[in-house]
């Protein structure tokens, strides 16, 4: 047999690399990137890009934690998870005067601020009280509260809310005189005026009334104009700094992976549960809000702890969903004692001398839920086997709360418990 020439090798080496890498499986693509995971590629330059770190972007916004699996729960928004520190809401409030009210506002004698406030405003327009018997039942007096939004410019109008301070009993169909609106410095950021809508009602007659809702509190549809801005740089800061609405220390610490995944470099860090600080690019100095827009839309998962919330006065219980027990056993049982009273009449026969009597009858039963049975909740039950496993016991939400109270109390529950 004779042997190829040297020049012949190089080809046949090719052809054979080649059949076996036909002959060889196809290796699964990632299907984030549609490529094969840990290859490389070449973008638009022509410079070669490391795949993986794709992989790892894909991952984060997912809502995995450094490339790994994830545990299965829902990914949010970081625009929903965090609030950016120094934009926020302010508030406003305002003392001023409803008018036009069909009898139903304060009476002057008993509220005597409204009458001081009514003379005040009638002087101001050049009409003098002084010393008059004012009687009207037309005017109420009211606060006015309002929230001035972050980035409030002058002359954007919002929305105000009007609660009688007096003795009113409706403000429907008033109208609120002009009324500044004042923040925590004393400043006079916005002016409201307008008709105020109620949704509740007050109708009444010699023998009976009937409330509906509370017509003493109303709502004035961009009723306030703003006539002071609030000064806020937001494109000359250096560092952005990420409050969380929910403080956890591993959702602080996704948010920062899935933000330097996203950015290519370490430029956000959690500072502690509540806090991530961000510093800006070079590339996004002076356009932050370009930054904030791409970061806002990063997906994550958030924790949150093993919590019970428990409500006693209306009976609602809310558990999450890493709310673990112990090994334990539960029985539950009330004794009841239940007396009917159940007189009868004892009638004499005719024409004799006997009289008509009431003799009582007293049914008493006792109920000890002999039939309840102990029940044993397996260690490390998720929440649905914790609330099927109470449920087969045959509680109620009140015997509910002092079932997961006594087992906090006998250590079986990994769980807070929070009485609102």
């Amino acid at each position: 047999m004779r042997l190829p020439a040297l020049s012949r090798l190089p080809a046949l080496a090719m052809a054979l690399a080649v059949a076996l890498g036909a002959a060889a499986p196809a290796q699964a693509a990632d299907p984030a990137v549609g490529v094969v995971p840990g290859a490389s590629a070449r973008d638009e330059s022509g410079v070669r890009v490391d795949i993986r770190k794709s992989v790892a972007r894909k991952r984060a916004f997912a809502g995995q934690d450094d490339g790994g699996p994830t545990r299965g729960g829902v990914t949010s928004r970081i625009k929903d998870l965090t609030d950016i520190e120094g934009v926020r809401e302010n508030q406003l409030v305002g003392y001023g005067l409803v008018v036009g009210l069909n009898g139903t506002g304060d009476s002057l004698n008993a509220a005597p601020f409204t009458k001081q406030s009514l003379q005040s405003m009638l002087e101001r327009l050049g009409v003098n009280t002084r010393g008059a018997t004012l009687r009207t039942k037309n005017v109420a007096a009211v606060m006015v509260t309002a929230n001035l939004p972050p980035f409030g410019t002058q002359g954007t109008r919002l929305d105000v809310t009007v609660s009688a301070l007096g003795d009113a009993t409706s403000l429907q169909g008033g109208t609120l005189i002009v009324t500044p609106l004042m923040g925590a410095d004393g400043e006079v950021y916005s002016v409201a005026q307008g008709s105020v809508a109620v949704i509740g009602f007050n109708a009444q007659g010699e023998a009976a009334q009937i409330v509906r809702g509370v017509p003493t509190t109303g709502r004035i549809s961009n009723g306030g104009l703003i006539e002071r801005e609030i000064p806020f740089s937001l494109a000359n800061l250096t560092t952005v700094r990420l409050a969380l609405r929910n403080p956890d220390l591993t959702t602080a610490r996704r948010i920062a992976a899935g933000i330097n995944d996203f950015i290519g470099s370490g430029v956000a860090e959690p500072l502690d549960p509540s806090t991530v600080a961000i510093q800006v690019p070079k590339n996004f100095q002076g356009n932050i809000v370009q930054l904030l827009t791409e970061i806002e839309q990063l997906r994550v998962e958030p924790d949150q702890i093993a919590k019970i919330v428990i409500d006693e006065r209306s009976g609602i219980i809310v558990m999450g969903q890493d709310v673990r027990v112990s090994t334990v056993a539960v029985a539950q049982g009330n004794l009841t004692v239940t007396i009917t009273e159940d007189p009868i009449v004892s009638q004499p026969e005719p024409f004799s001398d006997g009289e008509t009597t009431v003799v009582p009858r007293t049914s008493v039963s006792v109920d000890t839920d002999a039939n309840r049975r102990l029940a044993v909740l397996r260690e490390g039950v998720n929440l649905r086997q914790l609330v099927d496993g109470l449920n087969a016991i045959g509680v109620g939400p009140r015997d509910l709360i002092a079932i997961l109270q006594a087992i906090k109390a006998a250590g079986a529950l990994q769980a807070e418990i929070e009485v609102m």
